[in-house]
């Protein structure tokens, strides 16, 4: 009678793979493990580098204001011929209503500190995967702006009276981000471009849209970045070509962030991982073991006898 051994779970291969092609087929891919830095070494780095930030601007207005005013004359006039000067118009139509003008001052002394640091937090505790590439755009942006201070300092709207521009603080004596000589003094109130209220805007408005799953929160992504340029605008603190060029120097920060994070060859990254110790290489997976009861296959298993 013919006899027919068990099938078995796991067959011998006749001539097994020699031993380095085998551990090349049993090596498991290597997983990325997103993590974001010890929150003391981000907070260190944003107390260093917005430091560093307000006291440049600070030190580059030394030079004079006479650059300064020219610039807000060759604004006003490019602006003019192209029809986007609208700056005026807005501003009195805000001081038409007070009510609404102090909100404005509140909004502009508060909003751009008070939103960009809440969404930094929100990326560090909840999107991780996409923190670092994030954080250095808005880094960049802001070291671009710095240098856009320095090459063309820009007298705001507000200081143009004789343009018809009338500043709301002072005109209503609300609270507000220049409010006090020592908040005017402490800052470089010539370094309108590009304007980084409108591009730290945008970059949580990007976020928002991007990241958050409900639609209303997509929505607020979308009207953040618009009120800002209004409220900037209407306030007389900055031109529409200040909010274009705020726009640009952020979009081009995050496209070249997200380059620098997700384009750059995968050796490099490995490389700066295991320096850094940011990725953590996953598991091995044991091979599967056989049952008690396998046993290789006889050779003339299942013909017969």
């Amino acid at each position: 009678m013919a006899q027919i051994a068990p099938p078995a779970a796991h067959r011998v291969p006749a001539h097994p793979a020699p031993r380095g092609e085998r551990r090349r087929q049993a090596a498991p891919p290597r997983r990325r493990v997103f993590t974001v830095p010890p929150v003391w070494r981000e907070l260190l780095l944003i107390v260093v580098f917005y430091t560093g930030y307000s006291l440049t601007r600070i030190v580059l207005v030394q030079d004079g204001t006479a650059s300064a005013f020219a610039h807000a004359d060759q604004i006003l006039r490019f602006e003019g011929a192209l029809g986007l000067d609208v700056e005026l118009s807005l501003n009195r139509a805000l001081l038409d209503l007070p009510w609404l003008a102090k909100a404005a001052n509140v909004f502009y002394a508060t909003m751009h500190f008070a939103v960009t640091l809440g969404m930094v937090l929100w990326l560090y505790l909840r999107r991780p995967q996409d923190y670092r590439w994030l954080r250095t755009s808005l880094m960049i942006a802001t070291g671009v702006a710095v240098l856009g201070f320095w090459l063309y300092p820009l007298a705001p709207p507000r200081f143009l009276h004789e343009a018809g521009f009338v500043d709301p603080v002072t005109a209503l004596q609300s609270f507000g981000l220049y409010a006090s000589d020592a908040s005017a003094t402490m800052t470089n109130q010539y370094a309108a471009m590009p304007s980084m209220h409108a591009g730290w805007a945008l970059w949580c408005g990007f976020i928002m849209v991007r990241l958050t799953a409900r639609r209303w929160l997509k929505a607020l992504g979308v009207l953040y970045p618009v009120t800002t340029t209004l409220v900037i605008l209407a306030t007389a603190n900055h031109y529409v070509l200040d909010a274009a060029a705020g726009f640009a120097v952020v979009a081009g920060a995050l496209a070249v962030s997200w380059l620098l994070y997700a384009r750059t060859p995968r050796r490099l990254l490995d490389a700066r991982d295991r320096l850094l110790g940011r990725c953590a290489p996953a598991a091995p997976v044991p091979a599967p073991r056989p049952a008690a009861g396998d046993r290789p296959e006889p050779v003339g298993a299942g013909q017969s006898a």
